[in-house]
């Protein structure tokens, strides 16, 4: 499983690396230390803590958050796959973006919860890119 770094998860999560310390120092997402110390979030709990942090607004800095060219660095929060399609879920900062794809194209890149991942959108069709 994927583990992001307090900075990592502040970018993910559309606000600054004090505010994802301050949140962690508060017992609001779980985290643990390397082998040289720093503090990880698995990718599991930071794509549940998304979806919190999401559905109560940002918290202490409000703002916008922006994409470059339609591209939106988030989170995976759900993967649903039937026999022939997937749904995936993706968190990027106050945003929850969702695209229907393939089940294919979701095993070939490998797309998981809690895995970093960008979607960019055109028109009504939302691609994902794993990153």
């Amino acid at each position: 499983m994927q583990s992001y770094t307090i900075g990592q998860a502040a970018r993910l999560l559309g606000v600054s690396p004090d505010t994802a310390r301050r949140w962690a120092d508060a017992g609001r997402v779980a985290t643990h230390r390397d082998q040289s110390g720093r503090r990880l979030i698995d990718g599991r709990d930071l794509a549940a803590f998304s979806i919190e942090v999401a559905q109560g607004g940002i918290g202490e800095e409000e703002g916008s958050y922006t994409s470059a060219r339609n591209a939106f660095p988030g989170i995976v929060t759900a993967v649903t796959l039937g026999d022939v399609a997937a749904q995936v879920e993706i968190q990027a900062g106050p945003h929850r973006l969702v695209s229907l794809l393939t089940r294919e194209a979701v095993e070939e890149l490998g797309l998981e919860v809690g895995m970093q991942a960008t979607a960019r959108v055109k028109s009504t069709s939302v691609h994902i890119d794993r990153t």
